[in-house]
Formats: C-alpha cells, structure tokens, sequence
C-alpha cells in the first residue's frame, strides 16, 4: 500500500499517456463512478482529441443512480454497494449502456462512513475494467488523504496503472470491439 500523497502532474501525465494509447488504438472507453465522482473520465478528456475515444460516462453517486444505469438491485443487495461485484456489474453496464470497448466500474467510502449503506468502511474503494476479454476486479485501501480531491487523485491513479496493466497484456483490448 502507498503512503505518500500522489502528484497531480504525475496523475494528469499519466492519463494524457493512456489517452494517447487509446486514441492510437482506436479504443472506446466509458466509466460509472461512485466515489470518483467524474475525477476519471475528467482526467481522459483533459487531453486533446479525447472525444475520439470518450463514449460517456455516468456519475452514480448514489444507489438509486447505479440502479438507474443498470446496476441489477440483486448485486447491490446480496454483496452490497461496496463490493467488488457491485464494481463489475457498474463496469458492465457501462461499457453496455456505450457499447464501449473499455468500461470502469469505481465503488467505495473514502475518509467517512456512509450513513445509508451498512457497508460502507472508510477508505475503501472496489473497482473494475470490463473488455470483450472479460472483467477484472480490483480492491483498494486508500491510506488517509488530505481532502476529498486526495482521495479521489490517489483512486485514479491506481486506476490508471491497472488500464495500463490491460492494455498491455497480450490479446487484451488490442482490436475494435464492435458489440458489447
């Protein structure tokens, strides 16, 4: 686990680097966001001809949202809002809603407990990549961060070492995805 607060110019360099890729790829890529709030797919569009890979994105900061975009109530029930299968289903039905070749899945409590989900422990986030390969998880404890934009810097850029893991993996995203 990290301790060090993450630079912001480290942050913005890496995703200006991923968006690059994507665009060179000729990759489409959508998130659902929860805990991020939007701080993902912002840092995407910073770069220049990002809507060339940009599908949309939804920022489902509470539960009804995540239903509303296709979250099934049965993952939020049975594993609840802060689960790694609550990430999955949001990345799916993101890349779904798209027709993306890249969807992010991002869930969590940051510094305070959420007082309407049971779940909720602070400074931990689940999130997920889903491609035509598949859907990887991933869980994340945050250590503390100075303010709430920290926490949401520090979660985008474990997220964007994990794009950059996939996109690297051999077979994995390399082509178009013509159907979700």
């Amino acid at each position: 686990m990290r301790t060090e607060y993450i630079s912001e110019k480290s942050v913005r360099d890496k995703y200006e680097r991923l968006t690059g890729l994507l665009i060179e790829r000729k990759l489409t890529i959508t998130t659902m966001e929860s805990c991020t709030a939007g701080q993902i797919i912002s840092l995407i569009t910073d770069t220049e001809g990002s809507s060339a890979v940009v599908k949309g994105a939804f920022v489902t900061y509470c539960n009804e949202a995540k239903l509303r975009q296709g979250v099934p109530a049965a993952v939020i029930k049975r594993y609840g809002v802060y689960s790694e299968e609550t990430a999955r289903a949001m990345a799916d039905a993101c890349r779904g809603a798209y027709r993306a070749d890249i969807g992010i899945g991002i869930t969590g409590t940051f510094g305070n407990t959420d007082l309407d989900n049971r779940d909720s422990i602070p400074g931990e986030v689940y999130f997920a990549v889903s491609t035509a390969h598949g859907t990887q998880s991933s869980h994340c404890s945050v250590p503390a961060q100075p303010s709430r934009s920290a926490y949401k810097l520090y979660m985008a850029d474990v997220v964007v070492s994990k794009l950059f893991e996939i996109l690297d993996a051999p077979a994995q995203c390399q082509g178009k995805v013509t159907s979700p």
